[in-house]
């Protein structure tokens, strides 16, 4: 079991939330979270660039002089890639840069992330905001309490909630849905903040039984 403190808005621990390492993987599993971490990069891609071709610029298919016999070297039409102007020599098109992952792989991968967090002391739980109305530097002194210096990421169970638009407001912090969850934006801050309630939802979510068999696959050789 890992056991991730719970603290109070002033940064003092008044308790432990225990957590089942074999509910989010078992071990970390780099190259699964390498994979997800891809995937989502790559799908963000928009695979829209393109040049034109000397079949697609604009322009006659003349030949510009006679082969032989006028001192200048060959010439065919003005559209050739060597011409200013002319179409690209093997142009970029239009590209998918989508990657797939089966749905067992890709909640595993959240999961093992969140493990991953917790065993390095990234996971930062706190027993309740209670905000009775937004406030930026409020909730820049709970981070500061809780020695949070660098990316974070805080998921709340409601993002209109006093505390998100609280954080929304602070450069280095990502505020997201706790139900959105997803390796990518666990991987890409260095502190995951949240609720103590937001988070014991989450796990029950994600460890249901309609994920408990995407345990079952093959660990990574070491």
């Amino acid at each position: 079991m890992i056991e991730i403190p719970i603290h109070n808005l002033d940064g003092q621990q008044v308790g432990t939330l225990q957590v089942d390492e074999q509910l989010l993987g078992g071990q970390v599993r780099p190259m699964l979270l390498k994979e997800a971490f891809v995937r989502v990069h790559a799908n963000h891609r928009q695979g829209t660039a393109a040049t034109k071709n000397r079949a697609r610029v604009e322009g006659s298919t003349r030949k510009l002089y006679k082969q032989k016999h006028t001192g200048n070297a060959r010439r065919g039409a003005i559209r050739t890639n060597i011409m200013r102007g002319g179409g690209r020599g093997h142009g970029k098109v239009p590209h998918s840069w989508r990657k797939g992952m089966p749905d067992k792989m890709r909640r595993l991968a959240n999961r093992n992330a969140l493990l991953a967090k917790a065993l390095d002391g990234e996971v930062k739980i706190v027993d309740r905001f209670g905000f009775e109305k937004p406030s930026t530097s409020r909730f820049a002194k709970v981070l500061e309490a809780l020695k949070i210096d660098r990316s974070c990421l805080a998921a709340f169970s409601d993002t209109r909630s006093h505390e998100a638009r609280s954080a929304a407001n602070i450069d280095h912090v990502c505020v997201s849905r706790i139900d959105h969850l997803n390796a990518f934006e666990l991987l890409n801050h260095r502190y995951l903040l949240t609720e103590k309630a937001a988070l014991e939802q989450y796990l029950a979510r994600a460890t249901g039984p309609r994920h408990t068999e995407v345990n079952a696959l093959p660990e990574e050789a070491n």
